[in-house]
């Protein structure tokens, strides 16, 4: 009877082949969980803040064309999609301002027939190329209005994206059969973001998690759940946007706004140990834009010259640098034009050494 009882425990304390395999696997998994917590330290998670249109889309594309990510053949087709979305509504828009700010066409009789054709064009329709290029005599040819021309100097009183120039006065080479968008023509591209965009890269040996999120109200709410884990926070600004109205409600400056989230992100206790890092964007727009419109307009505090670049560019920080409520350091800042690779490399080599300077503690550095 003894001996039976030491067998019966004896089989006990040897598993069967299925409580085996389950310990194999709890194993598996600890060990893979130990992996991921290894590689989410040593990950940096950046994440790119700021109101719609920005730039911040555009910053991460650069980071692709820097890093030699180059796009894929259906990202192409979608680029194109949206090259030709902001050209025809680009346009679109201009014959709606055109009307309501009654500003006279020159060509009246000649452009008339054609504002009213690229006015009829309905939004919803899908543009593939045979519709699109249906438009491009129509819209070369507004271009050169210079009833349109005055409208497009005035965009400042409604809603307008800041790359239609760019694809008007290229429109000879993107109204062609068959066109491939250059980078160019992908990085002055627009289409809103909504929804959390990643997209990882190792530089220099360290892997960068880059989260870029939509920068409408309607977007903002899902910027709490990339909080986790952030590192540093990448807050773009555009910067020639000093005399321009949200596109949301028609009446809040879109600068103002963009400060008042500054300073809802760089006073939040949860970012006491995360590097924030201000973008002060667009400086090609606004170097542009000073030469016509005075920022004195705008904020009638400016006490400096409003046709020196240096001048309004200080006057922009200090509006970001008041809302900290903790000053004793300096505020990181760059002044960027998104769309210019060059200088995007420039800028995020020294970036990259603030954030990890920021991150001893954290990152562990060759």
């Amino acid at each position: 009877m003894a001996t039976e009882e030491l067998l019966s425990c004896f089989r006990c304390a040897i598993p069967d082949d299925d409580e085996r395999d389950r310990r194999k696997r709890s194993r598996e998994i600890d060990k893979q969980l130990a992996k991921d917590r290894e590689v989410n330290r040593q990950t940096i998670k950046i994440l790119l803040l700021g109101s719609g249109e920005s730039g911040k889309s555009t910053f991460l594309k650069q980071m692709r064309i820097i890093n030699g990510r180059s796009f894929e053949n259906q990202e192409l087709k979608a680029f194109r999609q949206a090259v030709y979305e902001n050209v025809v509504r680009g346009m679109k828009v201009l014959v709606d301002a055109h009307r309501k700010l009654r500003i006279p066409l020159e060509r009246d009789e000649e452009s008339r027939p054609l504002a009213d054709f690229v006015f009829g064009f309905d939004n919803n329709i899908r543009l593939d190329e045979p519709v699109f290029l249906q438009y491009v005599p129509a819209i070369a040819q507004l271009w050169t209005d210079a009833g349109i021309q005055r409208t497009f100097d005035r965009r400042n009183e409604y809603q307008l994206i800041d790359s239609v120039k760019y694809f008007f006065d290229n429109l000879d080479r993107i109204g062609q059969a068959n066109y491939v968008p250059t980078n160019q023509d992908i990085l002055h591209s627009r289409k809103a973001t909504k929804c959390i965009v990643e997209h990882e890269f190792v530089i220099h040996g360290r892997l960068f998690l880059f989260v870029d999120v939509g920068g409408q109200r309607s977007q903002r709410q899902k910027w709490y759940q990339c909080f986790d884990g952030v590192r540093s926070i990448l807050f773009l600004v555009s910067s020639s946007e000093f005399d321009q109205l949200l596109y949301e409600d028609r009446k809040t400056n879109r600068l103002v706004e963009s400060c008042e989230i500054f300073n809802a992100i760089v006073n939040n206790k949860a970012f006491m140990k995360v590097s924030i890092i201000l973008f002060l964007n667009k400086t090609d727009l606004l170097a542009e834009k000073i030469k016509h419109v005075s920022i004195k307009d705008t904020f009638p505090q400016f006490a400096g010259d409003p046709r020196s670049l240096s001048d309004v560019q200080k006057f922009l920080l200090e509006m970001f640098n008041q809302r900290r409520a903790s000053r004793s350091k300096p505020l990181f800042h760059h002044f960027t034009t998104a769309v210019d690779t060059e200088n995007i490399n420039v800028v995020f080599n020294a970036v990259r050494d603030t954030i990890l300077h920021e991150n001893l503690n954290t990152v562990f550095l060759q």
